[in-house]
């Protein structure tokens, strides 16, 4: 999912070109806007953290881009992609080094399992929106 940082900042092409050149393919990508509320529901895992709050307010404040994507061992080599959650700390050339403003703002959610990975796109796409 590209967060509403990026979205705002005219990243999503370069984020979705980088994507695909990594070998990805985008079986699902729409745009979408998250209520508090339902920001609240994706980051659940979350609700007792001090930050909870925020992530839920930041996500709902601005467009997000979530896509459903494709390739052989596709949740490991996205994590590498995106790099660490701290922009500071992710490698040069990953997506979070290059477009991330800060740990909250990092422009990017990935899966961290192929289970979340089912879970996360189930909760943005319907199995009739995928292609």
């Amino acid at each position: 999912m590209i967060k509403p940082d990026a979205v705002s900042a005219g990243n999503t092409g370069a984020i979705t070109k980088m994507i695909e050149e990594a070998g990805f393919r985008i079986v699902a990508v729409k745009k979408t806007q998250l209520t508090p509320e339902r920001a609240g529901q994706f980051y659940a895992i979350h609700k007792e953290r001090p930050f909870f709050k925020d992530l839920c307010s930041y996500m709902s404040s601005g467009t997000i881009v979530p896509m459903i994507l494709e390739k052989d061992n596709a949740v490991e080599d996205f994590r590498k992609l995106i790099g660490a959650t701290d922009p500071q700390k992710a490698a040069p050339g990953t997506i979070r080094n290059l477009f991330a403003k800060s740990i909250e703002a990092n422009a990017i959610h990935g899966s961290d399992s192929d289970e979340n990975a089912e879970i996360e796109g189930s909760f943005f796409f319907a199995k009739t929106e995928c292609f």
